[in-house]
C-alpha cells in the first residue's frame, strides 16, 4: 500500500519550504485585532478630550489658582506676589460687608429654594392629573420655557416691569390708586423682587423633575389607597409625597447650591442695592476681585463660599437622608 503523504501536527512537515509558510500563515499575538471594548475606550477619549481641556481650562485651573491666591498679596502695578498666609481670610472674616452679604445670601437661598421647589410641586401636582395629552404638553413647554432663556435676558426683562417710572407693575397699581413701590429701590421689597425673578425662571426645572417622579409611582397604589377611602390630599400628602421625599431631597438641595451661587439677577437688577440689601456672596466676591482690585481678598471670599456651599450641602444631604429613612 502507497504511504499516506498527508501533514498531521503530529508528524514533522513534508519539506522545510512547506514548514515556513505554516509557521508564517500562523497569527501572532501582536497582530491579533484589539478587543472591541479597547476601540471603544479609544474612541470615547478622544471624543471627550476637547469636553476635559475646556473643564481644565475652565473650571479646574481657575479654581486651583484661586486657592494659590488666597494666600498672596498680589501687587496690581507691579504684577508681583508676596505670601500673606491666611491674611486674606481673616480679612473677609472681619469685614462687616462679608457678613452682610452672608446674611442676604441665606435669606434669599431660604426663600427661594421654598418658592422653587414648592411652586414646583404645586404645578406638578396639578399636572399630574388627568388633563387631555395636547394640554399637558402645551403646559408643561410653557412653564418650563423660562428656564431656557438666559437669566441676563430674564433679569433685563424684570428690569423693565420693576422699573418705578415705567414698570408695568407699578403702572397696574397706581391705576386702582395705590402708592408707587420702589421694586428695586426700596430695601425693604428689594430682595423680595429677585427672589420672584429667581423662582418665576427657574420653578419649571423643579416642576418637570417632580412631576416625573409623580408619574413614576404606579397607580395600582394610588387606586387601592381611593378604594379604602382617602381623599386626593391624603393621597398627595401621605403617599405620594413619602414615596418621591428622596427626589424632593434632590430638589432642595440643587435649589439650595443654585441660590448660594447667585449673581447674574443681583448684578443686572440691583448691582447689590439699595445699599447692601441684595448683596450676595458671590457679588461681594466679584466687588472684592475686580472693583477694588484686590485679588487675594476676592480669591479668600471665593474660598469660604465653596467651604460654606460643601458644608451645607452635607448637613442638607445627612438630615434629609435621615428624615427619607424615617
Amino acid at each position: 500500500m502507497k504511504p499516506s503523504t498527508r501533514w498531521t501536527p503530529s508528524s514533522p512537515a513534508p519539506c522545510p519550504a512547506f514548514a515556513g509558510k505554516m509557521t508564517a500563515s500562523v497569527p501572532q499575538k501582536d497582530d491579533a485585532p484589539a478587543p472591541l471594548e479597547k476601540v471603544q475606550a479609544r474612541a470615547a477619549f478622544w471624543f471627550l478630550l476637547p469636553a476635559y481641556s475646556l473643564y481644565v481650562l475652565f473650571v479646574l485651573l481657575p479654581a486651583l489658582a484661586t486657592i494659590v491666591f488666597t494666600f498672596l498679596y498680589l501687587d496690581r502695578y507691579t504684577w508681583t506676589a508676596e505670601f500673606v498666609g491666611f491674611d486674606n481670610i481673616l480679612y473677609v472674616l472681619a469685614d462687616g460687608r462679608f457678613w452682610t452679604s452672608f446674611r442676604n445670601t441665606f435669606y434669599f437661598v431660604f426663600l427661594a429654594a421654598i418658592g422653587n421647589v414648592g411652586l414646583g410641586l404645586v404645578f406638578a401636582a396639578v399636572l399630574d392629573r388627568a388633563l387631555p395629552k395636547a394640554m399637558l404638553y402645551i403646559l408643561r413647554l410653557a412653564f418650563f420655557l423660562p428656564v431656557l432663556v438666559s437669566t441676563a435676558l430674564v433679569s433685563l426683562v424684570w428690569q423693565f416691569i420693576y422699573s418705578s417710572d415705567l414698570g408695568v407693575l407699578n403702572y397696574y397699581i397706581t391705576s386702582i390708586g395705590l402708592p408707587r413701590i420702589g421694586w428695586l429701590s426700596d430695601e425693604r421689597v428689594a430682595m423680595i423682587s429677585v427672589v420672584i425673578m429667581d423662582v418665576w425662571k427657574h420653578f419649571g426645572f423643579f416642576m418637570i423633575i417632580l412631576l416625573a417622579a409623580l408619574q413614576s409611582i404606579p397607580r395600582e397604589i394610588t387606586e387601592a389607597a381611593e378604594m379604602d377611602g382617602s381623599g386626593p390630599l391624603a393621597t398627595f400628602f401621605f403617599i405620594k409625597i413619602p414615596m418621591i421625599a428622596p427626589v424632593i431631597l434632590f430638589c432642595v438641595t440643587y435649589a439650595t447650591i443654585g441660590g448660594l451661587q447667585m449673581f447674574e439677577s443681583v448684578r443686572i437688577l440691583t448691582s447689590g442695592g439699595p445699599g447692601d440689601a441684595t448683596t450676595s456672596m458671590v457679588m461681594y466676591m466679584y466687588e472684592q476681585a475686580f472693583s477694588s482690585q484686590d485679588i487675594g481678598a476676592g480669591s479668600a471670599a471665593a474660598l469660604v463660599l465653596l467651604i460654606t456651599i460643601v458644608i451645607v450641602t452635607l448637613v442638607q444631604l445627612k438630615l434629609g437622608t435621615r428624615a427619607v429613612d424615617q
